[in-house]
């Protein structure tokens, strides 16, 4: 059996900190203009980082070392000296830009276990501030390399959105690694020889002294240009190029590839049956939305909150679209998780990546795209009981009918505030709608 003092312990070390009288370390921050007092062994048990610093320091005549962090700011350096003594972070009312901007000094000060809850912090319930800051973030994370959570949540909306990366007037300055991590994914939304012409650009804007003119190119500039994009060119899926692609894009490059790798491709076009020596990457998928067929008519309970739960049961990934009674309306939601009428209680499900919305008018400007900023109040699937007047149910949208048929009462909710979600997407709650449709989206192969 052992007993735990932590509460008390680490109310002693931050009284250590704060005691002026046997300190033996000055850190200036803020350009020099605020220092604070630490203890080296205090630093040098806590942190690696400050364990290499303070050996490479020699003391002052009163035996103090010193440390210059001129562009760490004071607010920030505080809170990092509160956790290394006391472990104890307080986040109140900071804004998420300090949260983001502490992360990365814990990271450059190694405090491995601090900077890994940040980052999930940021990841869990900062979504819609990174997203509003993708290109700061994007560049910022991928510098350093260590942020595999931010990397993941920013290459998942990379992949669907690319022109974010490809087109942007910064897509040559990219760090080697945020372009490797994107060609890995089978899942990025471009055509394949596009992400070529990507790769030849970026390659070629990392080398100033290659000609402006191919025909100027010598092979010393194709060797540069090879070893430039060693990293990039093993992920590019040369078996899924056409004919015409090869020989207008991939051709005038070869010189960049590997004899065999060239060889194989030729062959390939000329024998796709055949074997090669060279790795076939699988083809690249597209998300394609699914629609499925029609009748003439409308069936009688398509209206009905149980017909929703029977027909939609099991199915993931799908998009509900609800035409509003009496204007140019059309309200939704996307929830990748499967809808289950089989629960005998009402489930709240949690999901990161669902989310709400509301087009007006046929006007893309007044249209409002709300995502799930409390995941773990993202969905419900009904019991049993509630599948008789209610259909599908996101925390702040959901739709109702006490007469089983949802174009005969005004049961349709969109909440008017944000709750669940990050916005309201209507200013009135209830409505009636004309009709409403379901659609699966689905992964097809390029």
């Amino acid at each position: 059996m052992s007993l735990n003092f932590f509460d008390k312990l680490s109310q002693n070390f931050i009284e250590l900190l704060n005691d002026k009288d046997d300190y033996n370390v000055i850190i200036e921050v803020e350009n020099n203009e605020k220092s604070f007092t630490a203890h080296s062994n205090v630093l040098k048990f806590r942190s690696s980082y400050f364990r290499r610093e303070l050996e490479n320091i020699q003391p002052n005549e009163n035996n103090i070392k010193i440390i210059i962090k001129s562009s760490t700011s004071a607010q920030i350096f505080n809170v990092v000296l509160q956790y290394i003594y006391g472990g104890i972070v307080n986040l109140k009312d900071t804004e998420t830009k300090f949260i983001f901007d502490l992360m990365l000094i814990t990271d450059e000060f190694e405090l491995e276990e601090l900077t890994n809850k940040l980052e999930t912090l940021l990841v869990e319930t900062k979504g819609s501030w990174l997203r509003t800051h993708f290109s700061f973030i994007y560049h910022s994370i991928f510098s350093r390399n260590n942020f595999k959570k931010l990397e993941n949540f920013c290459n998942d909306i990379v992949v669907k959105y690319p022109n974010l990366i490809f087109d942007a007037d910064d897509f040559t300055s990219l760090e080697e690694s945020a372009l490797v991590s994107l060609l890995k994914r089978e899942d990025l939304q471009i055509e394949e020889i596009k992400i070529w012409d990507y790769i030849i650009k970026w390659g070629i804007a990392q080398t100033s002294t290659l000609p402006k003119n191919l025909g100027e190119w010598t092979t010393e500039n194709f060797l540069t240009l090879k070893t430039t994009l060693q990293q990039c060119l093993p992920h590019i899926r040369y078996f899924h190029l056409s004919s015409i692609e090869i020989v207008d894009k991939i051709k005038p490059y070869k010189k960049i590839m590997d004899k065999q790798l060239w060889e194989d491709i030729k062959q390939h076009l000329l024998i796709p049956d055949r074997p090669v020596k060279s790795t076939i990457l699988p083809p690249r998928t597209v998300l394609a939305t699914e629609l499925p067929p029609r009748a003439e008519e409308p069936r009688e309970d398509g209206f009905a909150p149980q017909t929703f739960w029977n027909t939609c049961h099991g199915y993931s990934y799908t998009i509900i679209l609800v035409k509003v009674a009496g204007t140019d309306e059309i309200v939704g939601g996307y929830n990748p998780l499967a809808w289950d009428n089989s629960n005998i209680n009402d489930k709240w499900e949690k999901t990161k990546d669902s989310f709400i919305f509301s087009l007006k008018n046929g006007n893309i400007q007044n249209s409002i795209l709300s995502r799930v900023k409390k995941p773990q109040f993202a969905i419900v699937n009904l019991s049993k009981f509630h599948q008789k007047v209610y259909g599908p149910y996101f925390g702040d949208f959901w739709m109702n009918s006490s007469k089983s048929n949802f174009t005969l009462d005004k049961g349709c909710f969109c909440r008017s505030y944000s709750g669940s979600y990050e916005k309201p997407t209507r200013s009135s709650e209830y409505f009636s709608i004309i009709n409403y449709e379901v659609f699966k989206i689905v992964r097809k192969p390029i």
